[in-house]
């Protein structure tokens, strides 16, 4: 083995433990998150009490987290996609750390209400943790990675019941936030410590009146549907917040479909797969919430009522904390369905689960081993649905708008729950029985809402009926890709076999014969390799470039991350076209097609850059431009990049280079030449202004007795005698020097016995210095 291969080989081991720790990592983080969420919920009954205010005013507590989250969600998810999902990652966390703290320092309501709204801020970290597990994991790991991230929602939200009543009966309830800032804190070191930034991202600017007019929008919904059984649904107040997100989202859509860089692109939302998936979401977010409302309740009611199993609240929690575990377990399960049939049938049949478990509920809810049963049920469907919609979204969105697709999906399950509390609600107050003196929800009231969260699944199942069954979204998105590196899928092929072909890109055969030895994701179980070096312009390796292997039905079957020198290995799972696609931080993406047949395949990737490079050279004396000055671009190793003239403006401009040093170099006649150091910015063009100075020249003919003499040594000396220069004249006798000071000069030619002249040298020099050379007269 080549000691190419044994760097990547190096360079690819570590990959299982690496990535093992990111799943970990992210999906810890969620479940925090959702830890954070559910803390709150034993102290609600308290909270007028502790805080020192009405009822009304003491749920703000709650709403408060419900408002910043649908805000920061999407919010979130954008900026991860522009600046990197790592950083709003560890931004999230901070927000929840802080948010804890003041909570946990507060004694009154406003505090309170800022605290658990910054809280609200973090609930970006699961859409935000499903994107980093797209840019960073192997394809073999994608979808049951995904399927635990999503479904560590429902994981925290039932483990963190019992906790919170655990915590609450012993401790002080100031604990809980400092548990909630404890926990925060830690999953924010692990994700500084392992969790590496994506390159993958779109650019441009953030949209910020998109970003208020949707805040506008979601607050005014969500406030009406969470207070308009506090407010009354048909009171002014709630009817007026309607209206008004109506008109607002309506108006936020215009714009945004207006919008060069939006904060939503509500075009790629509105294909048919992203749009169903996440219509199906709100029903989904419905059933789970439903559940989540109405089994605490009928554990903790007084057995009197001959429906209530009169259990503590950290009895309820406990029982309903297998639902959390069974969702986790669903993780690997859901995954293996959806590589196998697609994650369409993986939705519809968590879909038909949820439905059943409902169903179930409704006929045994008369124990606790009865409700617990439903419960897993239950929450095995939406262990089911939740790893197979990040896997929808992501099939039909590009990879750089990854984390605002699967955070708008996201928002769409939080609108979901927020329905289901408001309807769960009203269903309740409706049908109550006299307790004493206490009016209680009625046992036909549970079974109404049971049932109406089991005609959600149906819903659910129905609209998720309507997604396609395959897409061609790899296909789409590799040719956008493509297209903005100026090239078109399909343009470039790979024929099978042992380094035939050309590379993808352009890069030829160079490093083809030093393709990595072993291919990320193989499993010996079958499949041909794909393996070469992903190259700069400059013939360098890229390091850390994503390396995607896409089916032409869209179906994402390798990836791999380059080495340091570049190198690469995917695997195909069997003979046929694929489309082999390359990205990388501060450079365009490029995309080929790739024939594999029975032998591995070697393929070479070029990538040039998306930074720019544009300027304007003028004279030093008077700022004039100079006209058809020779401009050059060479990296760090002197490696020439690129050249080209200035225009009549004196003004150049070069694209496609890669972020980093370079030497800008600028020559012109009667100019003396220029080299400047240059940092090319990630994104964007670097501006830079060269000013060059006069330079004279000295122009000539050497003549013999018969014409032109070839072959004759012209020197140059200063004032004091020094060679500044030395030429040969060519068949005509030309000399020349340039890039000259002012002042006097010697020019000796040589080749008959030597003859000197002496010459001034101003302005822009001395044209036609002629000097004859001959024999002296016998």
């Amino acid at each position: 083995m080549s000691p190419a291969h044994l760097r990547h080989a190096e360079a690819v081991e570590p990959a299982v433990p690496e990535t093992n720790a990111v799943v970990a990592v992210l999906a810890l983080g969620g479940i925090v998150v959702s830890l954070m969420q559910t803390l709150v919920i034993p102290i609600v009954p308290e909270l007028p009490r502790l805080l020192h205010a009405s009822a009304s005013d003491a749920a703000w507590a709650v709403t408060a987290t419900l408002l910043a989250a649908a805000v920061a969600t999407p919010v979130m998810g954008r900026l991860g996609d522009m600046y990197g999902k790592r950083l709003m990652l560890l931004t999230s966390l901070v927000m929840l750390v802080a948010g804890s703290v003041t909570a946990a320092l507060s004694d009154g309501l406003a505090p309170m209400v800022v605290g658990r709204a910054l809280q609200g801020l973090a609930s970006g970290v699961i859409p935000l943790g499903i994107s980093i597990m797209r840019d960073e994991l192997p394809a073999e790991r994608l979808a049951s990675a995904t399927a635990l991230m999503s479904a560590s929602l429902g994981v925290g939200g039932a483990l963190g019941l019992p906790a919170a009543a655990l915590i609450a009966d012993h401790y002080d309830w100031h604990v809980l936030f400092w548990t909630s800032a404890g926990l925060g804190a830690v999953v924010g070191v692990l994700v500084l410590l392992l969790v590496p930034e994506s390159r993958v991202r779109t650019g441009g600017r953030f949209d910020l009146p998109g970003a208020l007019g949707m805040a506008a929008g979601l607050i005014c919904l969500l406030l009406g549907v969470s207070k308009g059984a506090d407010w009354g649904w048909r009171s002014g107040t709630t009817l007026g917040l309607f209206g008004a997100a109506v008109v607002v989202l309506l108006a936020w859509g215009l714009f945004e479909l207006r919008t060069a860089r939006p904060l939503v692109d509500l075009r790629t939302t509105a294909r048919r797969q992203v749009l169903v998936t996440n219509l199906a979401s709100v029903a989904f977010g419905f059933s789970m919430f439903a559940m989540s409302l109405v089994l605490p309740q009928l554990l903790q009611l007084p057995k009197a009522t001959g429906y209530g199993l009169g259990k503590s609240l950290l009895d309820a929690g406990l029982v309903m904390a297998p639902t959390g575990l069974v969702m986790m377990a669903m993780a690997p399960v859901s995954a293996l369905i959806s590589r196998t049939w697609g994650p369409k049938v993986t939705l519809m049949c968590g879909a038909v689960i949820v439905a059943a478990g409902y169903g179930l509920d409704i006929v045994l809810m008369h124990a606790v081993w009865e409700l617990l049963v439903a419960s897993c049920v239950i929450g095995a469907g939406i262990g089911f649905a939740y790893g197979a919609m990040p896997a929808l979204i992501m099939g039909a969105v590009d990879p750089s708008e990854t984390a605002a697709a699967n955070s708008f999906n996201t928002l769409m399950r939080s609108i979901g729950t927020s329905t289901a509390s408001a309807v769960a609600g009203v269903i309740l107050a409706r049908t109550t029985m006299a307790f004493g003196a206490t009016a209680l929800p009625s046992e036909n009231g549970f079974k109404a809402v049971m049932a109406v969260g089991s005609g959600a699944a149906v819903l659910a199942l129905l609209v998720a009926a309507f997604i396609p069954r395959r897409t061609v979204a790899g296909v789409r998105v590799v040719r956008e890709a493509a297209g903005e590196a100026g090239e078109s899928v399909g343009g470039t092929q790979v024929r099978a076999g042992a380094g035939t072909g050309p590379a993808v890109g352009g890069a030829g055969r160079r490093g083809a014969d030093r393709a990595p030895a072993r291919a990320v994701g193989a499993s010996g179980a079958g499949g041909t390799a794909v393996r070469g070096f992903v190259r700069g312009t400059d013939g360098a390796g890229v390091g850390r470039a994503a390396v995607t292997l896409v089916s032409l039905d869209g179906r994402q079957v390798g990836r791999s991350l380059a080495g340091a020198d570049g190198g690469y290995a995917v695997v195909a799972p069997g003979e046929g076209t694929y489309v082999l696609v390359a990205s990388a931080d501060g450079r365009r993406p490029r995309a080929g097609t790739v024939v594999v047949g029975a032998h591995p395949v070697a393929c070479d990737l070029l990538l040039d850059g998306t930074s720019g490079l544009a300027g304007v050279v003028r004279a030093a004396d008077g700022g004039g431009p100079v006209a058809g000055a020779v401009v050059i671009v060479t990296d760090v190793r002197g490696e020439v990049l690129a050249t080209q003239r200035t225009d009549g403006l004196g003004e150049f401009a070069f694209t496609g280079l890669a972020p980093g040093p370079v030497t800008l170099a600028v020559g012109s006649p009667r100019h003396r030449p220029l080299a400047l150091p240059v940092e090319v910015a990630r994104t964007g063009v670097t501006r830079v202004q060269a000013e060059l100075r006069s330079g004279a020249q000295v122009r000539g003919t050497v003549r013999g007795a018969g014409g032109p003499l070839g072959g004759a040594r012209v020197t140059l000396l200063d004032a004091v005698g020094n060679v500044v220069a030395t030429t040969t004249t060519g068949d005509d006798g030309a000399y020349a020097f340039s890039d000259l000071d002012d002042g006097p000069y010697t020019l000796i030619a040589a080749g008959y016995p030597p003859r000197a002249a002496g010459v001034r040298v101003g302005g822009a020099g001395v044209e036609g210095h002629d000097m004859e050379l001959a024999h002296p007269a016998a």
